[in-house]
């Protein structure tokens, strides 16, 4: 049987129709590859643009700056006495209350006296008997000087032998020696008695100086504990409130600032709306510490600045305060804002060859063969100024400075615009040659209506 070939053949539409089709693939295909030309393009020219930071500046003058050193304490009397028990007992008279007045030498304190006086009487009984015990010795040492001298005079006669005299002065011996005991405790008991005396008079206590009472720790009737070699119960706190001084705590780091007859502004928080002006007067040489041996410990000093204007004010110890301390103030000196100011590290990079060693290297590390080995310089005080839309980098040399402006004493001249805002330009965006836009407008604030 013969082979029957059967051949299909396409219609010239068909065939237009699939060279449609591919025509219009080819086509997306170029579409979607022009547009990602098209992105990368974009992107890299937009990496090329450089970067515009946008800061605001301030011209370079000369000002005065005073440097001061804040610190906060306590308002207190600068002259005043604390009135303790030297003698236990019960309070039976208490006069004066807190916050009253009293004159030097009038009564504040009365300790009831009842135990004190047996012990007086006892001490008077005791030194009768005694001196009554010295009158009977004084009698018989008469009675024995008159038979020693009886025996004497017989025995100048052959009447009376050697251990006659012997005994004879041997008792009158005996006599004196006694009385001698009984002087030595006639004296004693006069010492108990004003012992006792003495204790007696600090159940009266006066007022050492005129002033005013300021602290009242005891009330009428209350039990006080007091002893001869130690501070017994504090009663009571006399100030002399026509003198105050401000007691300050500066830290460490500036208490070597501060010189006796720097000026003092002090602000006092019961009147907020009134300056004090004083001056130091006493700077501690030994520092208080808080939070001992761990780590919030705080070393301070105490400092003592006297307030000059206070006549006419109703200060009282405790009244919290705060005071600056001008330290030192210099005229008519370059200065910019304080802000302005920053540092920054670099590192230099020195080159070791093979077999050299460089002296700062351990030893250890052998010999290096061009290996970069980085040095940190110490960081630079820096500012930024602008020249022509761009930032440009000035090393400078500082001096004091106060809440705002810092002395520039060298790297800057006058007249410049300095960099002051923003805070993260200063600190981070800007190098040398950086552009810059200068925005030294003001916002304006919405009016309320």
């Amino acid at each position: 049987m013969s082979e029957i070939k059967s051949t299909v053949v396409a219609s010239p539409a068909i065939i237009a129709k699939k060279k449609k089709k591919s025509k219009k693939k080819k086509i997306i295909w170029i579409s979607i590859i022009a547009v990602i030309l098209l992105v990368i393009i974009a992107v890299v020219v937009s990496g090329k643009k450089e970067k515009v930071i946008e800061v605001q500046t301030e011209k370079v003058k000369r000002q005065n700056i005073i440097q001061v050193v804040t610190a906060t304490g306590k308002v207190q009397a600068e002259t005043k006495v604390v009135i303790s028990a030297e003698v236990s007992g019960e309070i039976v008279a208490l006069p004066f209350k807190e916050g009253e007045s009293v004159k030097k030498g009038e009564l504040v304190v009365k300790i009831r006296p009842d135990a004190y006086l047996p012990r007086i009487n006892m001490e008077n009984a005791g030194i009768k008997v005694a001196e009554s015990n010295l009158k009977s010795q004084e009698v018989n040492m008469r009675k024995n000087l008159l038979e020693l001298n009886r025996i004497k005079e017989l025995q100048s006669k052959g009447l009376a032998s050697q251990s006659d005299l012997d005994n004879a002065q041997a008792n009158y011996d005996a006599v004196i020696a006694q009385m001698n005991t009984v002087r030595a405790q006639v004296t004693q008991q006069r010492a108990s008695l004003s012992s006792v005396q003495y204790d007696l008079s600090k159940t009266t206590i006066n007022a050492p100086m005129s002033g005013t009472i300021t602290q009242l720790n005891n009330e009428l009737g209350e039990k006080v504990l007091g002893t001869s070699y130690n501070i017994g119960s504090q009663i009571l706190t006399i100030s002399d409130l026509s003198s105050m001084e401000c007691q300050v705590e500066v830290g460490e780091t500036d208490v070597t600032l501060v010189n006796i007859g720097d000026t003092a502004r002090i602000q006092i928080d019961a009147f907020p709306d009134k300056v004090f002006n004083g001056y130091v007067y006493e700077i501690a040489n030994t520092a208080t510490s808080k939070g001992t041996g761990t780590q919030e410990e705080v070393v301070n000093f105490i400092v003592k600045i006297r307030i000059n204007n206070e006549a006419d004010l109703d200060l009282r110890p405790g009244m919290s305060c705060t005071v600056d301390i001008e330290v030192e103030k210099k005229d008519n000196v370059i200065a910019v804002p304080i802000q302005s100011v920053t540092t920054r590290e670099e590192e230099g990079l020195n080159m070791i060859s093979q077999g050299e060693k460089d002296k700062n290297v351990p030893e250890n590390l052998g010999t290096v063969k061009d290996e970069k080995i980085s040095k940190k310089v110490k960081p630079k005080e820096i500012v930024f100024i602008t020249e022509n839309g761009v930032a440009k980098k000035k090393e400078v040399k500082t001096g004091i400075s106060n809440d705002t402006y810092i002395e520039i004493t060298g790297g800057l001249e006058e007249d410049v615009e300095v960099v002051k805002g923003s805070f993260k330009a200063i600190n981070k965006d800007l190098e040398e040659d950086t552009k810059v836009k200068i925005s030294n407008e003001k916002k304006m604030k919405p009016q309320k209506e």
